[in-house]
């Protein structure tokens, strides 16, 4: 991998993209080894991911825009399809995604980072779709995730108006979970991952699909959802052992952790 590098600390794998030089931006090359990446990914060994960029100043600027620049209609829907099909792959990923936010999110980073289940980020990071200023509609899903975290209202501002904003307003109107000082910031997505990674991973799993598959259902077809899914964990090893341990009044075993999905 040129651009893009993974590491694994415990039941947490780390995925950075490192194209410093381009503030990570988004190209056809760091797309194909991101969706690598995510296939190579042990998802019996881990249980939380972890997406961040390389050094202090970008998260991900954006999709290249020197790629972009000279694409033909098909070559530009066939971009956009590229992008979306890699950004659906890590919404979907079995496993939750947690994304440390170190820098510049725009564009296409704004957009990868709408597709992980959870946002963190620094007191430097800006969130942005700049698209409608150089001419393009966001295409990798800003347009439809942007407006599904945030409220249709608020995401068309952003997006008419191709304004930037800070950590203080991503974290005021909902875009991120919580905000840190740029050196703790991996310290907290990896306790946080951590703390995710202690829990029952069939249940962990369930639940990420229950709500993703949740929000794009009406609420009587996504309450039969859950149903299943909830119904899906019982006779599992997770379920008898975490029942049977808090019922254990005397507390006589140490808490192990759960097994392996």
């Amino acid at each position: 991998m040129e651009f893009v590098l993974y590491e694994v600390k415990g039941q947490v794998g780390i995925i950075t993209i490192s194209r410093e030089k381009a503030l990570n931006a988004l190209n056809s090359t760091v797309l194909e080894e991101l969706d690598k990446t995510l296939d190579g990914v042990d998802l019996n060994e881990i249980r939380c991911l972890i997406l961040t960029g390389a050094g202090e100043k970008s998260f991900v600027a954006g999709a290249d825009i020197g790629e972009m620049s000279t694409l033909t209609k098909a070559e530009g829907e066939a971009f956009g399809k590229k992008g979306n099909d890699v950004f659906r792959k890590l919404e979907t990923f079995p496993i939750p995604v947690i994304a440390a936010v170190n820098g510049f999110a725009l564009g296409g980073g704004c957009e990868i980072s709408m597709s992980c289940d959870i946002r963190i980020c620094s007191e430097n990071a800006v969130f942005g779709q700049p698209e409608v200023g150089l001419g393009i509609t966001p295409g990798f899903g800003g347009t439809q995730r942007l407006a599904r975290l945030v409220g249709p209202g608020m995401a068309k501002q952003m997006i008419y108006t191709a304004r930037n904003i800070k950590a203080d307003e991503a974290l005021r109107i909902g875009l991120v979970n919580a905000v840190y000082p740029q050196g703790e910031l991996m310290a907290a997505a990896e306790k946080m991952a951590a703390g995710i990674a202690k829990n029952a991973p069939i249940a962990v799993r369930n639940c990420k699909k229950a709500i993703n598959d949740g929000l794009e259902a009406d609420m009587d077809d996504a309450i039969v959802i859950e149903e299943k899914l909830f119904g899906d964990c019982f006779e599992t090893e997770d379920q008898k052992y975490g029942m049977a341990f808090f019922l254990d009044k005397n507390k006589e075993k140490v808490k192990e952790p759960f097994k392996n999905a």
